[in-house]
């Protein structure tokens, strides 16, 4: 397998001159070399000129053309000063006297006590420390709650309790601010302790 040369492989093939072949040509050209002449072109130059000479030409012959008139600065004579004050205009509102005295009678119904109470439970757990844990969380939020030690078929339990609750509405706002700080598995029930 043959090596390839990936570097110079895009680059344009370079002449190499040996210094036989340079001799060659300069002997072949003569032993004076002549570089070549860069001509200035005399046309491009003579519009220049011209076009410069005919501009200067028309900015002299136009300097006198300008009308007296229109030259003339304008004078604006100042607005007088008055000392007084614009008298204030009589209000034509009537409601700026007689809100003051208006009152809204608003029909409610009276809402029915329920007799019925709400407590929320928001933990079980098998350690106290745990549930212990959950009512520091639960004081922090400024809510306090109580623990109930429970004996049943499944073992000891320690429940994490919050109420009673004299209407369902305080239950529920109790667990919108429990769910802030991430207590999420608060329960609503009848109170039947």
């Amino acid at each position: 397998m043959s090596q390839r040369d990936y570097v110079s492989r895009g680059r344009a093939p370079q002449k190499k001159n040996t210094k036989k072949t340079k001799s060659k040509t300069s002997a072949k050209r003569g032993s004076h070399q002549q570089e070549p002449q860069v001509t200035v072109p005399w046309v491009t130059v003579a519009v220049v000129v011209a076009l410069l000479l005919g501009f200067a030409w028309f900015l002299w012959s136009i300097k006198d053309n300008a009308d007296p008139d229109t030259a003339q600065p304008l004078t604006v004579e100042p607005a007088p000063i008055e000392d007084e004050l614009p008298e204030l205009p009589e209000e034509e509102w009537e409601y700026i006297k007689t809100l003051p005295g208006y009152e809204v009678e608003v029909e409610v119904a009276e809402q029915e006590k329920s007799d019925k109470r709400y407590l929320m439970q928001c933990a079980s757990f098998r350690t106290r420390a745990q549930a212990d844990e959950m009512r520091a969380k639960i004081a922090f939020q400024g809510l306090e709650a109580q623990i109930r030690h429970s004996d049943g078929a499944n073992g000891e339990w320690f429940r994490v309790i919050l109420g009673p609750f004299d209407a369902k509405r305080d239950a529920e706002r109790a667990k919108h601010a429990l769910r802030k700080v991430n207590i999420t598995t608060c329960q609503i029930w009848f109170w039947n302790l």
